[in-house]
């Protein structure tokens, strides 16, 4: 979602940027709930994602519906940063990601205001976007967007259930609400800053510890601090037993994930929709904390666990 971005020079993605030659996905599957009559057989598609796991699992699902309605796929997931990610789609080098909604309006189109409402959002990223080459198909109700989350303790203790009543706790007993947040979140008009401007919220500095993603889930599991920033999509928030906070006057921006298509790939293969729809809109929040999980708490693979996910489904079949 909101990961560091890349330098581009002259529409070239710099080594950095991680795009590799990439390999052909080579799964044995065959048309289940989608694909059927392979109507992308003879479609030579490339497949990009960011590098971290969400992406990664969200590529493997598309290439795996590509591949099951009779195209070639060559998989070149696991780009680093969100710009060189978008850049490989938009000049040629890749022809569909799956995208975020509010990263696209504000990091690629330059929008400091988010649009409130999740389809309003969408809408207006489409149809900027239609100027860029680039075309976004219907988004999934998942999104992977910024919230603040605490242990099952802390919740008995102090019964907050909204970022309001976080605010109302702040103001009442100060050295109650403490955060632990990315160095990212600490500074940007979208994270810490916006939330404490929106919500009337008074955090002293020395309440506010910046550390690693990783390290923020530990210890706001164990207590350490009272809240911790935290992706709503992560499988860490269930496994954990994290309780997440109403973001109640709707502050963060919506993040929710959607095809982002090469124009000239989805004249060419228009059936592309039709191959994605159905996946897409079986993507939630509830899903992808439970696919991200088998990942970053269990240890899979994720291509295994976007396969596995799209055979459960009935999406594909194998063999």
């Amino acid at each position: 979602m909101r990961r560091p971005l890349c330098l581009i020079l002259t529409g070239v993605l710099v080594s950095g940027c991680g795009l590799t030659s990439g390999s052909p996905m080579v799964d044995d599957v065959r048309p289940g709930s989608i694909g059927r009559g392979e109507p992308l057989a003879g479609a030579d598609l490339t497949v990009v994602s960011k590098e971290f796991t969400e992406q990664l699992i969200l590529g493997a699902i598309m290439g795996i519906a590509f591949e099951a309605a009779g195209a070639e796929v060559l998989d070149r997931t696991g780009i680093q940063g969100s710009v060189g990610t978008r850049a490989a789609v938009e000049n040629g080098d890749a022809d569909a990601t799956y995208e975020y909604t509010g990263t696209a309006w504000i990091t690629y189109l330059g929008n400091s205001d988010p649009v409130a409402d999740p389809h309003e959002q969408w809408e207006a990223v489409r149809a900027a976007d239609a100027k860029q080459g680039l075309t976004w198909l219907p988004p999934a109700s998942m999104n992977n967007t910024y919230a603040l989350a605490m242990n099952r303790a802390n919740y008995q203790k102090y019964r907050t259930k909204t970022l309001s009543q976080v605010a109302a706790l702040a103001k009442s007993d100060p050295g109650a609400v403490t955060l632990c947040v990315e160095g990212e979140f600490a500074n940007r008009a979208d994270g810490l800053p916006g939330l404490k401007k929106a919500y009337g919220m008074s955090i002293p500095a020395g309440n506010v510890t910046q550390m690693d993603t990783g390290i923020i889930y530990t210890q706001t599991a164990k207590g350490a601090c009272t809240y911790g920033e935290v992706y709503t999509t992560d499988g860490r928030i269930k496994s954990m037993d994290l309780v997440v906070m109403e973001d109640d006057k709707k502050f963060f921006p919506n993040y929710n994930a959607a095809p982002m298509i090469r124009t000239a790939t989805m004249k060419k293969w228009p059936a592309i929709a039709g191959v994605l729809d159905p996946v897409t809109k079986a993507l939630t929040n509830s899903v992808a904390q439970e696919l991200n999980a088998k990942v970053d708490v269990d240890g899979e693979d994720p291509h295994q666990v976007a396969l596995d996910w799209m055979v459960d489904k009935g999406f594909v079949q194998e063999g």
